[in-house]
């Protein structure tokens, strides 16, 4: 078995080497199973040395010009050789222990794609509220965080990818698909749970609560057209990091 591990990265080299340090850590549980892995960093058009680091640290490095997170992960799964695909937002941490949580899941055969629940590395009632009910609603309509999604590469194409009509959101259309053909193929999705995926809670230091509260309701009123428009969708496009 071989899982390619691909990273959208948009001006990350804040966060990149630490990700991607994990990223090669926790991938000690492909090997305890036998398995082999690659590691794709797919560069979306960054200004600065994300690039650089992905290069240094080893990964396959891959270019996408147009600015938007379903295109970069397309395009890093375009290069991949593996039998499953992983895709990693490049300011998050997995551990060891949820990597074997993939390899029990996949070895499972049942499974089609999955996910993980998440937790940030900020602290509050606000903050842990939101977490609660984002993770209780993945777990409940087996939605995976964009931050974490592993799928079977045959299947992945098979549904045509990430969508590259929303900027924001992605991550649910796809697992809409894959549900509907999980259905009809008798096999499932899997929202793992024992070992939440770290990852960085800094829009909530780059972005007002005021600034959020609007986005979410104008996408609400709109009916997520602000999600198709990458001026819209400002906290993955403006730059801030």
């Amino acid at each position: 078995m071989k899982v390619s591990i691909v990273v959208p990265a948009f001006n990350e080299e804040r966060l990149l080497a630490q990700s991607l340090a994990s990223i090669r850590a926790a991938s000690a549980a492909f090997t305890d199973a036998r398995w082999t892995m690659e590691l794709i960093v797919c560069d979306n058009n960054s200004t600065d040395r994300t690039a650089a680091i992905a290069a240094a640290a080893g990964a396959i490095v891959v270019a996408e010009s147009v600015n938007q997170i379903s295109r970069a992960r397309n395009a890093g799964a375009a290069h991949a050789t593996g039998d499953w695909l992983l895709f990693i937002d490049a300011d998050s941490f997995p551990t060891r222990e949820l990597f074997a949580d993939v390899v029990e899941a996949i070895g499972d055969r049942r499974c089609i794609a999955g996910g993980s629940t998440v937790r940030i590395d900020l602290d509050g009632v606000l903050y842990n509220l939101a977490l609660r009910w984002w993770n209780r609603v993945s777990r409940t309509l087996k939605w995976a965080a964009g931050s974490f999604v592993f799928c079977e590469t045959s299947v992945f194409r098979e549904v045509g990818g990430f969508t590259e009509k929303l900027y924001a959101a992605e991550e649910i259309n796809l697992f809409r698909r894959l549900k509907r053909l999980a259905r009809r193929r008798g096999r499932s999705i899997v929202i793992l749970h024992r070992h939440p995926l770290l990852t960085s809670g800094r829009k909530a230091h780059l972005y007002t609560p005021r600034e959020m509260l609007r986005f979410w309701l104008r996408t609400t009123l709109s009916g997520g057209r602000t999600l198709q428009d990458p001026q819209e969708s400002f906290p993955w496009y403006d730059g801030r990091r």
